[in-house]
């Protein structure tokens, strides 16, 4: 049985963090922090858990410390976000995610775009579930134009997508509306298939109302798993999936490279280190066949790259022949193609521009 809420508590589980430090080196770095004090951390960093010197969150948290210090609030921000990651498991990374927050809205000033913060009451299960979004939108906003909602994944959170929430906006002159998918982040509810669904249809209804009616779905990494649910069932007028785990994901033992069984077993809901049989049981409902085999969703874009140790390249190519469909497996990088970001995001940016040009006002 699933719990439908995270009233739970979280776990640990054996990880080595300098495992993390090569997966997640790209991603440090091309996120905005300077190489040298990514190389410092890491040689510091001993152990994942441990809360004193030499821990994963304390090293972190020091340097994040440290840019705050110096006013550089929005490197606070990012350093503070590999403080309190892959999940909260702990209060070390739990008051790592309040800084986080905190540094993040001392930056706000300096984004560049116009930002606000608000908690939404969505419907969940009979009741409403609180959900904290991020609004962006450009100087030149036009104020009847369509909206994007966006996510990261399950343990890259709104705040840690930052820079691709604003170039969004930005490029794009539209509003992004940025959330944390269930199970993760500031989120009150575990990671369901059914129950994200509905939180997602509840972010769609109140993004038709901030613009002309028209909204895309963009998703990264698990986001794009919602994002393939929104485009494949016809919820919205255009869907982005970069790296998502669509129907091969969720079909074998979980996932176990780099921390991901504890990563999501934590955002599933459970209580402790779940088996490979418990994490599959769980992840078995998520499968997207049921819609791959509708045919009846809207325009959209998969993106990723060819050499992703997570997701299978099935769950990209499984959209070549879908209607109003572009795929694009991109070789030599991997997961959410993080080693080749930029030309991803150029391609995903053009599309969604000629795509909400051609769609319509009113649904």
């Amino acid at each position: 049985m699933q719990p439908d809420k995270l009233d739970v508590v979280p776990f640990r589980w054996p990880l080595d963090p300098q495992d993390l430090f090569t997966e997640r080196y790209p991603q440090m770095i091309n996120g905005g922090l300077p190489p040298t004090d990514v190389d410092a951390v890491r040689a510091a960093v001993t152990d994942m858990w441990t809360e004193a010197p030499g821990g994963w969150a304390t090293e972190w948290s020091t340097l994040a410390r440290s840019y705050a210090d110096a006013g550089s609030h929005q490197r606070a921000a990012l350093a503070y976000g590999w403080a309190k990651f892959p999940t909260l498991a702990d209060d070390a990374k739990r008051a790592a995610l309040a800084n986080q927050l905190e540094q993040y809205q001392l930056a706000a000033p300096g984004f560049g775009v116009h930002f606000h913060r608000e908690t939404l009451q969505l419907p969940y299960q009979g009741g409403t579930t609180p959900v904290p979004v991020h609004l962006f939108a450009p100087p030149d906003l036009d104020p009847d134009g369509p909206v994007v909602i966006a996510s990261g994944g399950v343990d890259t959170w709104k705040m840690d997508v930052h820079g691709i929430m604003v170039l969004l906006a930005a490029r794009l002159h539209l509003r992004v509306l940025a959330f944390d998918i269930p199970g993760t982040g500031e989120s009150s509810v575990p990671m369901t298939g059914a129950g994200g669904a509905e939180v997602v249809r509840g972010l769609v209804a109140h993004a038709r109302g901030l613009g002309d009616g028209r909204v895309a779905h963009v998703g990264i990494s698990m986001g794009g798993h919602f994002s393939a649910r929104s485009g494949l069932a016809g919820d919205v007028d255009a869907a982005v999936v970069l790296g998502g785990p669509v129907e091969a994901a969720f079909s074998g033992a979980g996932p176990n490279r780099f921390g991901m069984d504890g990563i999501v077993g934590n955002a599933l809901g459970f209580d402790h280190p779940p088996s490979p049989q418990e994490i599959s049981e769980r992840l078995a409902p998520f499968t997207l066949r049921p819609l791959l085999d509708q045919d009846r969703n809207g325009p959209m874009l998969v993106v990723n790259g060819a050499d992703d140790v997570h997701v299978p390249q099935h769950d990209t190519l499984v959209f070549q022949g879908c209607r109003d469909t572009v795929v694009d497996l991109m070789p030599g990088t991997g997961h959410c193609a993080v080693t080749r970001l930029p030309e991803a995001l150029t391609t995903i940016i053009g599309w969604l521009r000629q795509t909400l040009a051609d769609a319509p006002r009113e649904r």
